[in-house]
C-alpha cells in the first residue's frame, strides 16, 4: 500500500488486501482460460442469475423501500430498479457478451526483422481491475462478465443505496463460478464505507485499474485521490443541436427521444440548442412535445417566447442550468445564431460525453463531428445510442469521456493492455 493509505482503518486496508490478493490468484488462472470455456462460463452465470430472479428481486426491493424511506429521487430509484424484466436483460447481456469475440490474444500488431526475429504485439488481460460504481446494480454484472471474457478479475464497490441487490447478486455470480470449476473470486465485493474505497483507490500495486461510475463527485473523488491508474468515465452533459438545414420532424423525434428515453442516465441530452433560423417553426412544437412528456423547461429569452406562443410553463435558463446533468425530466433550452455560437456552447458548457447535431447540410455536419470534441458525435441521430450494447459491444463497463487507452463505450478491448512477444532464433545484439 501507498502512503497516502494513512489515516484509513487498518481493518479496510486488510479488507482490500485479502481481496485483491485472492483475485491476483483468479486472475492469473482466468487468464490461461480458452475462449470456449469463458463462453460457457459466462452462459453458466446467465442461467444462474435467472434461476436466482425472485431473490435478486427481491433484496433489490428492499433497497428501493429503504430509499424511498429516505426521500431517494424517483430518477435514482428508476436506476436502482430491478423486476424479472431488467433481470432477464442482465442475464442475457452475459449470453451477449458470450456470442463476442475474445480479445485476448489478438495480435494488433507484428513484422519481421532484418535479423530474424519476429515481434507482435498481443492483447492480455489487465489483471485486476476495480469498480466503483452508484445505484447501478446492472453495473454488477457487466462488470462482472466483461472481466471474465477479458481473462480479469473484479473488484466490486457498488454504491450503499444497492448494498442488499449488489450481495444478492455477486453471491449468485460466485456459487455460479464455482460450480463450474472457476475461482470465485474472480468476482469480489467489497463492503464497508468510505474507508474501504478510500483502501481500494489506494491499493497501488494489488489493483492494476480502477474504473469510477456515477455522478460527477464520485469521478472527481476517485480520478483526484486513487494512487491507482484510473479510466474516468465522465459526467454526461450532452447537447442536441437543431441546424438551420434540420428535417424538423427527425429533430423533434430526436430531441424528445434523447431527453425522455431514460432521462436518468448519462447519454440523456440536457440542453437543446435551435438555430434561429428554424426557432420559430420548431420550438413551439418541441417545447409542446418535451412539456407532454412531463420534462420542466429552463428557456433563454427568445425560446421562452415560442414557450409562451405554445402555452408551455418554462422558467427563465441559467448557467448552472447549461451545466447541469439534471438526471431527470429537466432540460435547458437556447436559440443561437448558427453552427459557431452552438460549438460554442458546446465547449463551455458539454462534458465531453455526446453530443448530436440535426442537419441535411453534410458541410455542416463535416465541421460539427471535426470540431466537437466529445467521445461521441451523432449526426442526425439520438444521443441514447452512445452505449456498449447499442455500439455491438454486447454490456460496456463505462463510457470514458478521457483521451488515453480508452474513449467512449469501453468494452472487452478496452479491458485488455498489450505486451510484446519477441521470438528469434539465438540472435544477440551487437
Amino acid at each position: 500500500m501507498s502512503d497516502r493509505t494513512t489515516g484509513i482503518d487498518p481493518a479496510d486496508v486488510e479488507q482490500v488486501r485479502v481481496l485483491a490478493e485472492a483475485a491476483r490468484v483468479a486472475a492469473r488462472r482466468l487468464a490461461l482460460l480458452s475462449r470456449a470455456e469463458k463462453d460457457a462460463a459466462l452462459r453458466a452465470l446467465a442461467d444462474a442469475l435467472d434461476a436466482a430472479t425472485d431473490t435478486v428481486v427481491e433484496a433489490n426491493e428492499r433497497d428501493l423501500a429503504r430509499g424511498r424511506e429516505t426521500g431517494m429521487p424517483e430518477s435514482l430509484q428508476d436506476r436502482l430498479r430491478l423486476d424479472a424484466t431488467r433481470v432477464a436483460a442482465v442475464a442475457q447481456a452475459l449470453r451477449d457478451i458470450a456470442a463476442l469475440p475474445d480479445p485476448v490474444g489478438e495480435v494488433v500488431r507484428g513484422s519481421t526483422l532484418a535479423n530474424g526475429l519476429q515481434i507482435r504485439q498481443v492483447r492480455v488481460p489487465m489483471g485486476v481491475v476495480g469498480m466503483i460504481y452508484e445505484a447501478r446494480p446492472n453495473v454488477t454484472v457487466d462488470a462482472a462478465g466483461l472481466g471474465l471474457k477479458s481473462g480479469n478479475a473484479v473488484i466490486l464497490r457498488g454504491g450503499s443505496a444497492a448494498a442488499e441487490t449488489n450481495r444478492a447478486t455477486v453471491a449468485v455470480l460466485r456459487a455460479a463460478l464455482a460450480e463450474q470449476g472457476l475461482p470465485a473470486d474472480a468476482v469480489g465485493l467489497l463492503e464497508g464505507g468510505h474507508g474501504a474505497v478510500r483502501a481500494l483507490m489506494t491499493a497501488r500495486g494489488l489493483v492494476d485499474l480502477l474504473i469510477p461510475r456515477g455522478g460527477a463527485d464520485l469521478i472527481r473523488s476517485v480520478v483526484t485521490e486513487s494512487t491507482v491508474p484510473v479510466i474516468e468515465t465522465g459526467v454526461g452533459n450532452c447537447h442536441v443541436y437543431v441546424d438551420a438545414a434540420a428535417d424538423l420532424d427527425k429533430a423533434l423525434a430526436i430531441a424528445v427521444n434523447s431527453k425522455t428515453h431514460r432521462p436518468s442516465v448519462c447519454n440523456a441530452a440536457e440542453t437543446l440548442l435551435v438555430h434561429r433560423a428554424v426557432a420559430t417553426e420548431f420550438l413551439p412544437k418541441a417545447l409542446a412535445a418535451l412539456s407532454g412528456e412531463g420534462v420542466a423547461l429552463h428557456t433563454d429569452d427568445e425560446a421562452g417566447a415560442q414557450a409562451d406562443t405554445a402555452g408551455v410553463p418554462h422558467d427563465a435558463v441559467t448557467q448552472e442550468h447549461y451545466d447541469t446533468e439534471f438526471h431527470g425530466l429537466e432540460m435547458a433550452v437556447g436559440v443561437v445564431d448558427g453552427l459557431d455560437q452552438a460549438l460554442e456552447h458546446i465547449r463551455r458548457h458539454g462534458s465531453g460525453h455526446t453530443e448530436a447535431i440535426v442537419t441535411e447540410d453534410r458541410a455542416a455536419a463535416r465541421r460539427f463531428t471535426a470540431e466537437v470534441d466529445a467521445a461521441a458525435v451523432m449526426v442526425n441521430a439520438s444521443t441514447r445510442f452512445t452505449d456498449g450494447g447499442e455500439f455491438g459491444f454486447g454490456a460496456e463497463i463505462g463510457i470514458s469521456t478521457q483521451k488515453l487507452h480508452a474513449r467512449g463505450p469501453m468494452a472487452l478491448p478496452e479491458l485488455t493492455t498489450t505486451k510484446w512477444v519477441v521470438e528469434g532464433d539465438g540472435q544477440v545484439r551487437v
